[in-house]
């Protein structure tokens, strides 16, 4: 697009509310000269790049002082961006952030609109889409994990891994394409056993990549722990215990919980998303029925099930799977030590750490390397598709089927994994994508 034809965009880019500081990014061909109409101090016009400067916004129309602040200047294309930036830091009083933003209008600015400014980074090159879509991904991140992927995608790393496979792919696709322009005189121009290697390889990374997004998202999301049991366990107890606050309502009644309780925590850097379940028994309450079939399904899907059995009237699981940890609450009551199973006292032991460090434990396994980790739906549908024309290369490869259709399954594949950081140019999907992010970014 021509830059005459390019607005200038502004917005606060901090949280809404009150604050002690509220940062207005303007960004745009004119974004130094409007800024430059409402400040009182360096003209910004002569400031190098990257350079902060004290000064006072005023509304030029009555020469009255809206507030003192600092104009930091990022030239274009060392800017987020790629285009001429000032960021001005203000006063965070959700009045002075109102008139700052109108007085920029005014002086010809657009307010931005959502996802905007990382809109144009990637329009301009520095970013790309997986990139952009990670940026949203950091302003969300709850937990220490989540954080190191995000940052790991910004940074390009992920990209990189990606491009590297593509890249591998489009060397396949050249011979093949050669193959085909010198059909008639019945030259191979790569040894198949070789490049049967290479797209084994290929698909061999693309379906573990698709594979890790299971783990992303109980990353992202929070590893779904399930608090599943008898009555009267003391399920509930212990999930206000490793909340640290009274989240469920606890009773001697039995049938108390009659639907799922969650809410989240971090420990050890991991988010873990606790379920407090229904106590599961036979009953002819036909609402707590529904509580128990909801408890059921919770536990078909959870990472982790913490089984909690009163030492005192112990009911142990019928089966026990792979992710279930058993703890005997009440541990005052409990009369020997049971293989592995974990003792706690919810109630009255301010120790759980035997308990935390096992959960901490088990969802360990479930991290891998940042760069290998796919947390984005759209980048995993796209893997799914590149894993199945990969597949088809691995086949088509192993017989004797013409080159034409290899080459097919070579471009299909290509174009999947060109989708997670290529510029997209549907409107529908760029809106889709960025319409997750803030105003301000």
């Amino acid at each position: 697009m021509e830059q005459s034809k390019i607005t200038t965009i502004c917005a606060i880019s901090t949280p809404a509310g009150t604050g002690g500081i509220a940062v207005a990014r303007v960004s745009g061909p004119k974004a130094i000269e409007i800024v430059d109409k409402v400040w009182k101090g360096k003209r910004l016009a002569d400031a190098p790049s990257h350079s902060a400067h004290y000064g006072t916004i005023f509304d030029p129309a009555d020469n009255q002082a809206l507030d003192d602040g600092i104009a930091t200047v990022f030239r274009a294309p060392r800017s987020f961006t790629g285009e001429d930036t000032v960021e001005l830091s203000v006063h965070g009083s959700p009045w002075i952030q109102r008139e700052l933003i109108n007085l920029l209008i005014r002086n010809g600015a657009s307010i931005a609109n959502r996802g905007e400014f990382t809109r144009r980074a990637v329009a301009n090159g520095k970013l790309d889409i997986a990139e952009a879509e990670a940026v949203a991904d950091m302003i969300a991140a709850s937990s220490r994990a989540s954080q190191r992927i995000a940052l790991s995608h910004i940074r390009g790393e992920y990209s990189a891994g990606l491009n590297a496979l593509r890249n591998q792919l489009i060397e396949l696709a050249a011979l093949t394409e050669l193959e085909l322009d010198f059909s008639e005189e019945d030259v191979e121009f790569a040894d198949r056993n070789k490049l049967l290697e290479l797209a084994r390889a290929i698909n061999k990374k693309v379906s573990e990549l698709a594979k890790s997004f299971a783990t992303g998202r109980a990353i992202k999301e929070g590893v779904k722990v399930t608090l599943s049991g008898a009555t009267n366990a003391g399920k509930s107890t212990l999930l206000n215990r490793l909340l640290g606050e009274e989240k469920a309502i606890v009773s001697n009644i039995h049938g108390t919980t009659r639907d799922t309780i969650e809410d989240t925590i971090e420990i050890g850097g991991i988010l873990f998303r606790f379920i407090d379940t229904a106590g599961l028994r036979e009953t002819d309450d036909p609402i707590e029925r529904i509580g128990i079939d909801r408890a059921r399904q919770a536990i078909q899907t959870a990472d982790i099930n913490l089984w909690i059995v009163d030492s005192e009237h112990p009911i142990l699981p019928l089966e026990q799977s792979d992710n279930m940890i058993v703890v005997y609450n009440k541990r005052d009551l409990l009369t020997e030590t049971v293989d592995g199973a974990i003792s706690i006292s919810a109630l009255n032991d301010s120790d759980l750490s035997v308990l935390t460090e096992e959960l901490i434990r088990r969802a360990i396994p479930m991290q891998i390397a940042p760069a290998q980790t796919v947390t984005n739906a759209r980048h995993y549908e796209a893997l799914l598709r590149a894993a199945d024309s990969s597949a088809r290369i691995i086949e088509a490869l192993s017989t004797t089927l013409p080159t034409d259709l290899i080459a097919q399954d070579i471009r299909e594949t290509i174009d999947h994994l060109s989708s997670i950081t290529a510029p997209i140019t549907t409107p529908t999907l760029l809106t889709q994508i960025f319409t997750r992010f803030c105003i301000g970014k």
